[in-house]
């Protein structure tokens, strides 16, 4: 029986990644015992406890780089958490005797390797995006092993000891429904364009404006679209529908039309042609997975810029287009749209290059990298 401890955290898009290496560890070793390091007052204590997993609290913060009173306070906060950190890494590996100990980003992952890779035991991290992130970066000197979701990001890991491209894992609920099935659980016609926008779980700003401005220029000009747009869970965004049917723009009885603040992801990516998103990693893995092309609008709120350089990965591949929040305007969005909406053959081409992007056996690339260090 192997026991793993995983940490990572601060975004879903660091959690997520651990939870699936936890069930493909699982898969194979079903005996297998599991814990996650995390903040506790984080995204990860949420997702890990409702997964049913043991959870060590880490609280480490990261360093504010703008100056200013509230983030000169902060920084002395993230000091005492890093000086700290080490010794409760320590004992909770002392306590959890883990045969391996894998980190999928996140400022929580630092200290948990390390402490990990200074006692001996095996060390693997799991890098999501093709800019890397700083901690991965710093961690790869250390593990043993650095798994890549894109070949894109090898660069930033030549001084790593083994670095292996597996892809990221994506749900399994992303089956290869047909877009027939799922558009007929929507309610909607099988040969009418149909356009899937989200900026996540939480909503986007940007994307719900847009999102909006699009909707409204169909009914302006008549044109015959369906359109799936969830604004998401923040609670700023409650009363958009609301706005929106303010503003003139029909959504309620508009059978082309589903607006809400959740939706069922794997069932709308299924049925639409074309996707307008984020470039969060599991977002656009979860697009190459369905073979959809995309207009991609990174986050400029994020660090080192990555989902932009996430965005180009599908761009270069001829499989989406980027639109930085910079260069976007009403006009060149919606022109950009309805090319894509306009050209079926377009759609066609590019949803064949974005499934070329996806790694299929991403699950076994894992495993197999990660048995080589279990049997050791």
């Amino acid at each position: 029986m192997y026991r793993v401890l995983l940490a990572g955290g601060g975004t879903a898009g660091h959690v997520n990644p651990a939870l699936a290496i936890a069930e493909i560890i699982k898969d194979k070793y079903p005996d297998t015992q599991f814990c996650f390091a995390g903040n506790p007052d984080k995204i990860e204590a949420e997702l890990v406890k409702k997964a049913g997993y043991r959870f060590e609290p880490v609280r480490i913060e990261g360093f504010q780089r703008h100056i200013n009173p509230a983030n000169i306070k902060r920084n002395f906060k993230a000091v005492s958490y890093l000086m700290k950190s080490g010794r409760t890494c320590k004992n909770i590996i002392k306590d959890f005797k883990p045969d391996l100990v894998v980190g999928t980003g996140g400022y929580v992952s630092g200290p948990v390797v390390r402490a990990a890779a200074k006692m001996g035991i095996k060390t693997a991290v799991h890098e999501q995006n093709a800019y890397a992130g700083v901690t991965n970066k710093l961690l790869s000197k250390h593990a043993d092993l650095v798994m890549l979701s894109v070949k894109e990001a090898k660069k930033y890991f030549e001084k790593a000891k083994k670095v292996v491209v597996t892809g990221l894992p994506v749900r399994k609920a992303f089956s290869k429904m047909s877009k027939q099935e799922a558009r007929k659980q929507l309610g909607f016609d099988a040969d009418t364009v149909c356009v899937l926008s989200t900026g996540g779980s939480l909503g986007s700003l940007t994307i719900n404006r847009y999102a909006a401005k699009l909707l409204k220029y169909y009914q302006d000009n008549d044109i015959k679209v369906n359109h799936i747009h969830s604004y998401g869970t923040y609670p700023d965004y409650k009363d958009y529908v609301k706005t929106l049917e303010e503003s003139g723009v029909k959504v309620n009885d508009d059978p082309h039309r589903i607006v809400d603040s959740y939706i069922n992801m794997p069932v709308a990516m299924a049925a639409c042609d074309l996707v307008i998103t984020r470039c969060g990693a599991c977002a656009l893995t979860e697009i190459e997975a369905m073979g959809r092309p995309a207009v991609m609008i990174p986050s400029p709120m994020v660090a080192e810029n990555h989902q932009y350089y996430n965005g180009l990965v599908l761009q270069n591949a001829g499989a989406g287009v980027v639109i930085e929040e910079k260069d976007l305007t009403e006009e060149g969005f919606i022109k950009t749209v309805m090319e894509y909406i306009g050209d079926r053959a377009k759609l066609e081409e590019s949803a064949k290059n974005a499934a070329k992007l996806h790694i299929a056996d991403t699950r076994e690339r894992i495993m197999q990298a990660l048995d080589k260090l279990l049997e050791k």
